[in-house]
């Protein structure tokens, strides 16, 4: 009876004692996302105090003002914002989803799959600075100019990678079953991708493409060496153009108090933005899965 005694306190001692971690490692984790949803909050707050504000409709119809000016908007940086977002979208999206496509049924195994990962993770990793950089090396350097289509590059860069890890993971979850019973009835493999698994994996595809707007939307440095701004309005992509982040960037450090209310109104407007986009990214995956 002893030793079923001592076996008995000897169990109840470890429950005890995995119950005492298990506590403490709850209040850690409830504590780290307190401390997480604190500062996103204050943010958000911050933001809409002082961004709905300026939020009229001379923001979307004038041009960025002279300082100590009443009257102004971001007709110019917003324009500049959604063409060159668009455009690195439409050159990067179709890069990304068939890379995506070769190293996800083509590549697996292959040296040119490995080093196409390889490359795709440090791209992933790079700070966008650096990217920057390297397009004005390669392009702004060489013709001596700013210009939209360096912006629209530098941006495209960033969205290829994440896209290409988006398309990859999300083709790997669908089923084999799906591919060998396409197989089974003589389909050829292109048809299969086109038709079976890459309309599986859609959604999943679709919320890479929209995390990939969402951050490209607010990336201030490559548009500082690329782009770089322009306070007057242009639709030619050969000249410097003006962006919403780098007037922001601009405005927020400036003295003026006009150009300061209108950076708060560019920051409202663009974390609006990407909050929609991220919001319609994680209804789309729910709705996968």
């Amino acid at each position: 009876m002893s030793l079923l005694s001592a076996n008995h306190d000897g169990r109840m001692a470890k429950h005890r004692r995995r119950k005492s971690v298990n506590a403490v490692a709850l209040t850690l984790s409830l504590a780290a996302m307190a401390f997480g949803v604190f500062w996103l909050l204050w943010i958000l707050f911050e933001t809409v105090r002082l961004g709905i504000g300026g939020i009229t409709l001379h923001l979307f119809t004038e041009m960025t003002p002279p300082p100590q000016e009443d009257i102004g908007g971001l007709a110019n940086a917003i324009f500049g914002s959604l063409l060159m977002v668009t455009l690195a979208t439409l050159i990067g999206t179709p890069i990304g989803i068939l890379a995506g496509i070769y190293l996800s049924e083509y590549g697996q195994r292959s040296w040119l799959g490995s080093a196409t990962r390889f490359i795709n993770d440090i791209l992933l990793s790079a700070p966008s600075i650096v990217i920057g950089l390297f397009i004005y090396a390669v392009v702004v350097a060489q013709v001596k100019s700013f210009s939209g289509w360096a912006g629209v590059l530098a941006l495209a860069l960033i969205v290829i990678p994440v896209v290409i890890r988006t398309t990859e993971n999300m083709l790997s979850l669908v089923p084999n079953a799906l591919r060998e019973a396409a197989y089974a009835l003589g389909t050829p493999k292109w048809k299969v991708i086109s038709t079976i698994t890459l309309k599986a994996a859609r959604a999943g595809v679709v919320t890479g493409v929209l995390l990939a707007i969402a951050r490209i939307s607010g990336e201030t440095a490559p548009l500082l060496f690329t782009a770089l701004s322009n306070q007057f309005w242009t639709t030619s992509l050969s000249e410097p153009m003006a962006s919403l982040p780098v007037t922001i960037f601009k405005f927020a450090m400036s003295p003026y108090e006009n150009w300061q209310k209108l950076a708060w109104a560019g920051v409202f407007l663009i974390t609006l933005g990407v909050l929609a986009l991220n919001i319609l990214a994680r209804v789309l995956f729910r709705k996968k899965h």
